[in-house]
């Protein structure tokens, strides 16, 4: 069986020419598996990686499944904005879960990556392309105070109604308030990530979401946290938590009765932009 792996960094884009009505279901059966395996902490080159949003399909990074390509030419006449990307070529494998089993073993690191927010997959018999990859920030958002503030009115929506999060069903929860020492906590973790270039729950400085939380003034019974990287709304944001049963559980906890969250940018760390929301219970 031949890996081979092929990374580019550019600020171009390219066009598919889509020739099926829709995601062959071997392809999608592989986008789903590549999800679920990002759902949960996984262990991958000594270190175990945090439950991580799932990746959009995106037919646009659906490349040739066969023979060699060059990315850079194709993407730049492409509609997708790309800021990096890595593709995955396997030969061998017959369908979904052996192309699974291949990555897990040898490209953990990339599809664990938290940088990447969108997923290709082509295939042509037992040839298979997985291109992952991260779009330009749209620069249409507003300070963080005003977009966290979005994420409380999502979040909210979401826990209006019944949520099924990954095997655990949820009834529709009372809505959280906005507590400006949670946003200042929120926001203080985001640039963190940001300036640090680093995507994890435990701060630079070995803090816990406790920590920070208390460190803002925050006096709670009980802290949560949910971190993305690399989208670039509110929507994307909310949407990829609640795919993702850990986050969703987060969202949708009875006992949670407030909520701040913010974002930090720093062009130069590998996701761009890093999204904190902090959940709690006032003691």
């Amino acid at each position: 069986m031949r890996f081979i792996l092929f990374t580019r960094l550019a600020a171009v884009s390219w066009l598919l020419i889509w020739t099926g009505a829709a995601l062959a279901s071997e392809e999608a059966q592989l986008i789903q598996s590549i999800n679920s395996y990002r759902s949960q902490a996984q262990p991958c080159a000594n270190v175990v990686s945090q439950e991580l949003p799932p990746l959009n399909a995106d037919t646009r990074l659906n490349l040739p499944a066969s023979g060699a390509v060059d990315l850079q030419p194709m993407l730049s006449r492409a509609a997708y904005p790309m800021v990096s990307v890595q593709a995955i070529s396997l030969s061998g494998p017959r369908d979904a879960p052996s192309a699974m089993k291949a990555i897990q073993e040898s490209f953990c690191q990339v599809v664990l990556n938290p940088q990447f927010v969108d997923v290709g997959v082509s295939r042509n018999d037992r040839d298979w392309r997985i291109v992952l990859a991260r779009p330009l920030l749209t620069g249409g958002l507003g300070n963080s105070d005003a977009e966290g503030q979005k994420i409380l009115g999502l979040v909210n929506a979401a826990r209006g109604v019944p949520q099924q999060c990954g095997g655990q069903a949820f009834d529709a929860a009372s809505p959280l308030t906005w507590n400006a020492n949670l946003a200042s906590a929120a926001e203080g973790h985001s640039r963190s990530m940001a300036n640090a270039n680093y995507f994890d729950h435990k701060g630079r400085n070995g803090g816990t979401p406790g920590d920070r939380a208390e460190m803002a003034g925050y006096i709670g019974k009980a802290i949560g946290e949910n971190i993305a990287a690399g989208q670039d709304s509110t929507r994307k944001v909310v949407e990829g938590w609640l795919a993702s049963p850990g986050h969703c559980a987060n969202i949708m906890n009875p006992a949670f009765h407030e909520l701040g969250a913010a974002y930090a940018v720093d062009p130069k760390s590998d996701a761009g932009i890093y999204w904190t929301a902090m959940f709690g219970v006032q003691q």
